[in-house]
């Protein structure tokens, strides 16, 4: 026997008592988290107190607001996104079982019946076979089983359990992408209606103070610039009032959508006006080395990573011989009353071997674009876990900086309301000329603009932290 095949059946037997299987083991990667304490920044806490206590799944609760809630249970009951994500879950099990059927022996039965004439002229007749017609009956069972030596079978079952845990992950990312997408959306809805019931506001407002130039140009005591300037600044605040309209109407219809709803089914339920939900005095966000098990597409990613380091150990076992066993049994007879005879049974039975030769070269690049694309998920694992650090660090800064912003902008709109209340007051009397009051009208619509504006931003930058924490996916029960 050659060295080379000596080489080979020693390989073989070690490989049937050792039950070991080819290629790399996947080990769990280091994302390197447990360096990174973003919530310990000095920056964060002066403006926005952030605590370590675990993400809540339910991070919306913290904005109090029921109707929220409400609407984030029905898009997670009827939202299609989700629904379709469920049933690739369902199809990477299936995909599981056929692997692991590999594992196990295959048994068919077959029936079969012909009915057939020799030539005369053939040679079977030539020898003495009779040239009549005849009967043939067959029944039996197949079966076959592949011995998974090398552990083929084995890693394609692997990677297909590797693959059915990222599509658990990847409805999990769904998930957390469509609770921030409600909130999103429920949020910028509220913040439109306030900024619509502002403008409707100002409006009277702006409609108190042309009746007033109007009654002082009656009696003498103004120009028709008062009058002119109190009807463009009228109608600058008119004009507002249709764009938040459609703006509040495309919010509606965008909620309805995510709800897996016709346009207008919420109309009834959420066209009436609420304020903006109210920011929480502390926010959990948890310890950065909780992102590796908190972020479905840190987990899916290194489902990925498994899935292809398993299809390395396929690759290579293709090299090898493939041993197998194979047997039928079963009973023929010419005549159909024979089958039950014991003398009409037959059977075989015997190990079968396959082993590539040659192929052109196919397997060896089969294993290099396995390898290659292991590589490649390695790569894309460590690119989402820094994708993530950056995500949660800029949503942080976010958030405090909000803070801030808002805190100044409040002082900025009481101090505007004081001088309209101290122009209007002086233009009554006399004391004071229309473009003061046209002046505070302006100011105190800009910062009760700003002022809305800034506090819809900060529920939203609230929204985008959790969904950077990866708070609000599911809670699928795979190993984490």
């Amino acid at each position: 026997m050659s060295s080379l095949a000596r080489r080979g059946m020693g390989l073989l037997c070690a490989a049937a008592l050792a039950g070991c299987a080819l290629g790399p083991d996947f080990a769990k990667p280091d994302s390197g988290l447990h360096d990174v304490v973003p919530a310990s920044r000095p920056d964060y806490a002066a403006a926005a107190p952030v605590s370590g206590a675990a993400v809540p799944d339910s991070w919306w609760l913290l904005f109090k607001d029921p109707l929220l809630a409400e609407l984030q249970q029905r898009a997670q009951a009827d939202n299609p996104d989700l629904q379709m994500a469920a049933e690739r879950i369902e199809q990477s099990r299936a995909q599981l079982n056929i692997a692991h059927a590999q594992l196990l022996p295959s048994v068919g039965a077959g029936a079969g019946y012909t009915r057939e004439r020799l030539s005369e002229h053939g040679k079977f007749a030539a020898l003495g076979a009779p040239a009549g017609p005849s009967d043939f009956w067959q029944l039996g069972f197949d079966a076959s089983w592949e011995i998974d030596l090398l552990g083929r079978a084995r890693r394609e079952r692997e990677g297909a359990a590797a693959l059915l845990k990222a599509t658990v992950y990847e409805r999990e990312a769904v998930q957390l992408s469509l609770s921030a997408e409600v909130a999103r959306a429920y949020l910028q809805l509220r913040g439109t209606q306030a900024q619509l019931d502002i403008a409707l506001q100002n409006k009277a407002v702006a409609e108190r103070t042309l009746a007033l130039a109007e009654n002082r140009v009656r009696n003498g005591v103004a120009t028709r610039f008062e009058t002119a300037s109190a009807r463009a600044q009228l109608a600058t605040v008119k004009a507002l009032v249709p764009e938040l309209t459609q703006r509040r109407n495309t919010l509606l219809n965008a909620l309805a959508l995510l709800l897996g709803a016709k346009p207008h089914a919420l109309d009834a339920q959420l066209r009436g006006a609420l304020p903006l939900p109210s920011l929480p005095d502390s926010v959990p966000v948890g310890l950065s080395s909780e992102l590796a098990r908190r972020r479905p597409d840190i987990l899916r990613a290194e489902a990925q990573l498994h899935a292809a380091t398993a299809a390395i150990g396929v690759a290579r076992a293709d090299f090898y011989p493939r041993v197998g066993l194979r047997g039928r049994l079963g009973v023929e007879a010419f005549d159909s009353g024979d089958l039950a005879s014991w003398d009409s049974r037959f059977f075989s039975v015997g190990p079968t071997v396959y082993l590539p030769i040659f192929d052109g070269g196919r397997l060896t690049q089969r294993l290099a674009l396995t390898e290659s694309r292991q590589k490649t998920a390695a790569i894309a694992y460590r690119q989402t876990v820094l994708r993530a650090l950056h995500e949660v660090d800029n949503a942080l800064d976010a958030w405090a900086a909000q803070q801030d912003q808002h805190a100044e902008l409040t002082l900025s709109y009481e101090q505007n309301r004081q001088a309209l209340h101290a122009a209007e007051r002086g233009y009554q009397e006399g004391a004071a000329d229309y473009l003061s009051v046209l002046t505070a009208q302006r100011n105190v619509l800009a910062s009760q603009t700003s002022l809305n504006a800034s506090a819809t931003s900060a529920t939203l930058t609230l929204v985008n932290l959790y969904k950077a924490l990866g708070g609000g996916a599911l809670q699928t029960g795979v190993a984490r």
